[in-house]
């Protein structure tokens, strides 16, 4: 399997199934920059669930094992399910995973993406104070239907149900033990993740980060916790659990203990372009390959090229700079709800 030039292999794929969301969280799609009369991707120009279905099959000849579906927000394409069962036959694929901000996972909905072949879920809350909450999200929208969200997850039975977090300084920090207290114990698996540089128009700043380390030593400060290892040396996350044994949390410490050495991730956008890199600057045009050849040996040949020649390792180039702004920050970079998180 091909390995690129810092020899990490491709084993993951995150697949962007749509750019549009209902919320308009700060650090993703502020509402000053995507508001009435933002230019979403037509429908027309989306991947079609057989395109994406074909792409996952090249893919998995390549290596790729995991699919994670993301967005925008994923739960708003229609029949999501059916995507879901298309990929859990392809050969070699052992997990699917999906990202979602749960404003539309009913019961009904979470049982239908489990029975469907959804593993695991992530639910995106970044707040439990309801004025901290709204402040983020910009919509409006009843946090407590989240919530249910997460209960429903939780009741559909997926092999795990995280929440993620993003931790920005002066916004939610007083919120973090408040999500501790609430998760531990229930089976929920509460992820940190430091506020990052994605896209252009989230006003990112380094002294706006909470680090991992400051994470860790409040929830330490009421909640005794220690390390424990991987589940895999790939994984974001660095874990912790609880010494009560109820539970466990996760950090994902882009900004101050960048992981790109283990960065095992493709990213594959509503339309066809594949990123190898969430800081991407540029894609390389898949669809076209697709409506272009009827045989898929071109197109592995193609990705495996891209990989083969990748090098990317924008989060640690970021921590070695001396300067304040962020690495390439006068580049134009692809917005996080294009690719996905």
């Amino acid at each position: 399997m091909p390995e690129d030039k810092l020899r990490r292999p491709l084993h993951d794929l995150r697949i962007s199934v749509t750019d549009r969301c209902n919320f308009r969280c700060g650090y993703c799609m502020p509402k000053d920059v995507f508001g009435k009369g933002y230019p979403f991707l037509k429908s027309s120009t989306l991947l079609s669930y057989e395109e994406i279905e074909r792409l996952v099959r090249i893919f998995a000849s390549l290596g790729v094992e995991k699919i994670r579906l993301t967005g925008g927000e994923p739960l708003l394409r229609k029949d999501l399910e059916t995507l879901v069962e298309k990929i859990h036959r392809v050969d070699g694929i052992r997990d699917i995973a999906i990202t979602t901000n749960a404003s539309l996972l009913s019961g009904t909905r979470a049982q239908s993406l489990r029975e469907a072949g959804v593993k695991r879920i992530n639910i995106s809350l970044d707040a439990l104070t309801p004025e901290i909450y709204q402040r983020i999200n910009q919509v409006s929208f009843p946090m407590e239907d989240v919530l249910q969200g997460v209960d429903n997850a939780m009741a559909a039975g997926f092999d795990t149900v995280k929440v993620n977090m993003v931790v920005q300084k002066e916004i939610n920090v007083p919120d973090i033990l408040p999500m501790v207290e609430y998760f531990k114990g229930t089976g929920v698996i509460l992820r940190f993740i430091e506020f990052m540089d994605v896209g252009n128009h989230n006003q990112w700043r380094r002294d706006r980060v909470f680090g991992a380390n400051e994470i860790i030593d409040l929830v330490q400060s009421r909640y005794p916790i220690e390390p424990i290892d991987l589940n895999s040396r790939s994984e974001v996350a660095k874990r912790w659990r609880f010494i009560d044994g109820s539970g466990e949390i996760g950090v994902i410490s882009s900004i101050t203990q960048p992981f790109c050495n283990h960065c095992v991730r493709a990213r594959l956008s509503a339309i066809g372009e594949l990123f190898t890199c969430l800081f991407a600057t540029s894609g390389v045009d898949l669809k076209g390959l697709l409506e272009a050849y009827d045989s898929d040996s071109v197109i592995r040949q193609r990705i495996e090229a891209v990989w083969l020649n990748r090098d990317d390792r924008y989060s640690m180039q970021r921590s070695q700079s001396t300067s304040t702004t962020p690495a390439h920050s006068h580049s134009q970079k692809v917005e996080m709800s294009y690719i996905g998180g």
